[in-house]
This record gives structure tokens, C-alpha cells and sequence, in this order.
């Protein structure tokens, strides 16, 4: 069985850095684009960056400049290093998947675990 496990998140101060990670485990053939996600009190989910297999990246624009994607295939993980921290970056954090199980199966979408980032000011 598949499944995304985040690293935790935490308080930090506004201007500090966390950084997070998504491992993913269990029946695993192939993983093709990794994404994090982020939900905000009283907002809609957003995407906060996104790559793919290839370690072609996207993020926000709010992030950019901050924030940086990055994966590890050999391990399955995917990571969000987080640089200078605002309080509106506050947010619970999901990490996404597309993976498939078998060399014969589609690929199908997973997510972790929400995680809790707190940015004070």
C-alpha cells in the first residue's frame, strides 16, 4: 500500500526557514510529478510548487524567490525548503503524488498527511 509520509512541520519566526519532506513508501514502480499544497485558514487550497520526475520545477508566486522544490528519486522524497518565512505563509501543508503500483498499472494520485506550519510575526 502507498503512502506519503511528511516530516513534521512546526512555529517558526517570521524571516526564519524549515524546511519540509514527503517520503513516499510501499509498493511503488514509478512516481511522475511531486507536488506541495497548502491550505491557509479561510482560503482555498492552493499549489505551492510542483515537479516533475524529470526535476523540471513551477511555484507560486508568492513563494518564488523563497521557497525551493527539490526530490530525491533514489528515495523517493520530495522536499520544500522554506527561506524567509512570512506569517501569511501559515498554512497546513500537503505533499501529492502521481504514482503507479506495477509496471501495468495508471498512474494515480496520493496525498500525505496535512502538516501544521505556523509562521509568527
Amino acid at each position: 500500500q502507498v503512502q506519503l509520509v511528511p516530516s513534521a512541520g512546526g512555529l517558526v519566526q517570521a524571516g526564519g526557514s524549515l524546511r519540509l519532506s514527503c517520503a513516499a513508501s510501499g509498493s511503488i514502480f514509478s512516481i511522475n510529478v511531486m507536488r506541495w499544497y497548502r491550505q491557509a485558514p479561510g482560503k482555498q487550497r492552493e499549489l505551492v510548487a510542483a515537479i516533475t520526475s524529470g526535476g523540471s520545477t513551477n511555484c507560486a508566486d508568492s513563494v518564488r524567490g523563497r521557497f525551493t522544490i527539490s526530490r530525491d528519486n533514489a528515495k523517493n522524497t520530495m522536499y520544500l525548503q522554506m527561506n524567509s518565512l512570512k506569517p501569511e505563509d501559515t498554512a497546513v501543508y500537503y505533499c501529492n503524488a502521481l504514482i503507479r503500483t506495477t509496471r501495468f498499472s495508471n498512474f494515480a494520485d496520493y496525498w500525505g498527511q496535512g502538516t501544521q506550519v505556523n509562521v509568527s510575526s
